[in-house]
């Protein structure tokens, strides 16, 4: 008999393998996929999950399915999505994002593309806690046939986002070092902001933002109804989608 031990696989060049770098600069991009479950052996639709690491500025868009065809339109339109410009967009290791054309997409960007480092499970932490945070909360766990990607898409961009960006709060962590010179992350009350409201008290340089957006203009934006306003309209939209997912698939199995 002939033992032939295990060879190393060939390492792809695509990305840098190591922890994004932001500095605290806005523009530095979590992204993760999330299905939208499988039945009778048909795929549901996926979403793609995108979070700064500094701001938690959150940007969802939903595809029929993962392959480049149906993935690279989408993907451009979520990096467009964020109002600052995009210095880095960090992924797992899925061939869905580390692959030429993605390479090529964030190449025209200037943008850094890295990856998570095999057992750092926190390199992606940010976007897989939003994932169920944020994604599992308010579009669920029960199949979306594929061909209802663009009213899903439709209802993440024009409310699920804005919400999320403008008057959800979110937890942000104050580091500090023990006497053992171990760093402790502390969530306190003071520090609970919205991502714009985060943005807002970061120092201009680190904002980054596109030419044609400014901050002022996003805060317009916010203001325009309040909090509980903008939660009262997401609902009433995220009703109104499933409704309409519903009725359909009741005339097509009738």
């Amino acid at each position: 008999m002939n033992w032939q031990g295990t060879r190393a696989g060939k390492a792809i060049s695509i990305g840098v393998r190591r922890a994004p770098r932001p500095e605290g600069r806005a523009g530095y991009i979590r992204i993760d996929s999330v299905h939208q479950g499988d039945q009778d052996g048909a795929k549901g639709v996926y979403h793609i999950n995108a979070v700064d690491c500094v701001t938690q500025w959150e940007v969802v868009a939903s595809c029929e399915k993962i392959s480049e065809a149906y993935l690279l339109p989408v993907l451009a339109e979520l990096l467009a999505a964020f109002p600052f410009t995009i210095l880095g967009v960090h992924a797992d290791n899925g061939s869905e994002y580390i692959n030429h054309r993605v390479a090529r997409l964030l190449d025209k960007l200037n943008a850094e593309l890295t990856k998570s480092r095999p057992r750092r499970s926190n390199d992606n932490a940010l976007a897989e806690t939003k994932n169920g945070a944020v994604v599992r909360k308010f579009l669920g766990y029960s199949h979306i046939p594929q061909r209802f990607a663009a009213p899903v898409n439709a209802f993440c961009r024009d409310y699920l986002n804005p919400y999320l960006n403008l008057h959800r709060p979110c937890l942000f962590a104050e580091e500090r070092t023990d006497a053992k010179g171990k760093v402790v992350k502390r969530y306190s009350q003071h520090l609970v902001q919205t991502p714009l409201e985060k943005l807002a008290s970061m120092s201009p340089a680190c904002h980054n933002l596109r030419p044609e957006t400014t901050l002022q203009a996003l805060q317009v934006q916010a203001r325009v109804m309040s909090d509980n306003e903008a939660a009262d309209q997401l609902q009433k939209a995220r009703s109104a989608l499933f409704q309409s997912i519903n009725r359909r698939l009741a005339r097509t199995a009738a």
